[in-house]
C-alpha cells in the first residue's frame, strides 16, 4: 500500500462504522477457513496461563444495547477468545456492569478476567476492587492491574505505606486476586513500575508508528522479557494522532486504523514483538470484529511488510511523542497529559 493511500485512509472519513454486531461479525469471518481455524494462545509470562492472542476490550461495552454486548462477549468466547479486560473508568462503570451480565452462561474457569484500579491509595483501591467484583459477578480476578500509570510519583504512592499495593497483597491472600499487573502510557511511568515491584504483567502501547519513530516500547519489552513478564499490547490498531484540523470520524482520542490491510499488518507487527502475549483492539465493536480474523490467521510480520510500515510511520503524527516530551520536560506535572482519553487517571485519586 502506498503511504499516500494509507495516510488518506487513516485520516479520512470512516463513515457509518456501526452496522449491528451480527452483520459485522458475519462480514469479518467471510470464509469457512477463518471460521474453523482456532485462535492461537500464548503463555502469559510466568503465570503459566494460556490466553488468546486477541483480547476482548471491555471499553467497547455499553456503547450499544446489552443484548448486543452479550452477543459480542459470547461470539468472542466461541471464536476462542478467553482474555477479557475491563476497568471501572470505562464508560463510567457501565462497561463493568455490561460485562458482568454478558459473561453469564460462560464457564468462569475457562476465561481469564482482568480488571484495574485507578486508585493509588489502599482504601480507594479496596473500594474499587470490591465494587468491580460485584459488577463482574465474580469472586476473583485472574489479573488485577494498576491502571494508567503515567508518572513515577504515582508508583511511589501506590507502593508506599498506605498505598494500593497493600490492597493488592491482601486481596491475593483472600483469594480475590491471582496475579498483579499495571498499565502505562509513558516510558517513565512503566519503568518506575517495573523497577518498583515484581509485577506479573505489563500493559503498554506497542505499535509500529511510535516503535519506528522513537523506539517507544522497546525498553519496556526488553525489561519485561528479562523478568519473564507477560506483555499485554495496547494500541496495535493505532493510526497516530488526529491530523490538525481534521474532522474526527470516531469519538476517540487517537486515530484508529480502519482498513483491513492496515489492521492486518499493524496487528501482526505488534504480535510479532517478543514477549507480547496478546493484543487489545480499540474500544469499538466493529474494529474488534475486524481483529478476530487477524488473530485466527496470524503469521509473523515479514521483512518487506516491516519496511512498508517503517516508511508509513515517518509521516504520521504521534500522541505518545507529545506525552513523552511533556513528561520529560516536567511541565504541568499534575495536569492531565491527554484529558480526552478514557484511561486518564488522577495520580492521587481517592475513593
Amino acid at each position: 500500500m502506498k503511504r499516500r493511500t494509507f495516510l488518506k485512509a487513516v485520516g479520512g472519513a470512516a463513515g457509518s462504522y456501526y452496522l449491528g454486531s451480527q452483520k459485522l461479525f458475519a462480514a469479518a469471518l467471510t470464509n469457512s477457513e477463518k471460521k474453523t481455524t482456532e485462535m492461537p494462545k500464548r503463555t502469559l509470562g510466568k503465570t503459566g496461563h494460556k490466553i488468546s492472542i486477541i483480547g476482548f476490550p471491555g471499553l467497547l461495552l455499553a456503547k450499544q444495547s446489552q443484548d448486543e454486548d452479550t452477543k459480542a462477549l459470547h461470539d468472542a468466547y466461541e471464536q476462542g477468545i478467553n482474555y477479557f479486560d475491563v476497568a471501572p473508568t470505562y464508560n463510567k462503570g457501565r462497561s463493568e456492569i455490561s460485562m458482568g451480565i454478558g459473561l453469564q452462561g460462560i464457564d468462569r474457569s475457562k476465561i481469564f478476567i482482568s480488571c484495574k484500579t485507578q486508585m493509588r491509595d489502599a482504601d480507594g483501591a479496596r473500594t474499587e476492587l470490591e465494587r468491580s467484583l460485584t459488577r463482574l459477578k465474580t469472586d476473583y480476578f485472574d489479573l488485577y492491574q494498576m491502571h494508567c500509570i503515567t508518572r513515577p510519583e504515582e508508583v511511589e504512592r501506590a507502593l508506599g505505606p498506605g498505598g494500593a499495593m497493600e490492597t493488592f497483597l491482601k486481596a491475593k491472600e483472600e483469594g480475590k486476586v491471582r496475579y498483579f499487573g499495571f498499565s502505562a502510557h509513558t516510558s517513565k511511568g512503566a519503568i518506575a513500575a517495573l523497577k518498583g515491584f515484581k509485577f506479573d504483567t505489563v500493559m503498554f502501547p506497542i505499535n509500529f508508528i511510535d516503535f519506528f519513530q522513537m523506539d517507544f516500547g522497546k525498553t519496556i519489552l526488553e525489561l519485561a522479557k528479562e523478568r519473564g513478564m507477560g506483555v499485554i499490547a495496547i494500541k496495535g490498531m493505532y493510526g497516530g494522532a488526529w491530523p490538525q484540523g481534521a474532522q474526527r470520524t470516531r469519538d476517540n482520542w487517537y486515530n484508529a486504523l480502519e482498513k483491513d490491510e492496515e489492521i492486518n499488518m499493524a496487528m501482526r507487527f505488534t504480535l510479532s514483538q517478543e514477549p507480547v502475549t496478546t493484543a487489545m483492539p480499540p474500544g469499538f465493536l466493529d474494529l474488534f470484529y475486524k481483529a478476530i480474523p487477524v488473530g485466527k490467521s496470524y503469521s509473523k510480520i515479514t521483512e518487506p511488510e516491516i519496511q512498508k510500515l517503517r516508511e508509513i510511520a515517518k509521516s504520521v503524527p504521534s500522541v505518545f511523542r507529545r506525552m513523552e516530551e511533556r513528561l520529560a520536560s516536567g511541565r504541568a506535572s499534575h495536569e492531565p497529559l491527554y484529558a480526552d482519553s478514557p484511561h486518564q487517571c488522577c495520580p492521587y485519586s481517592k475513593a
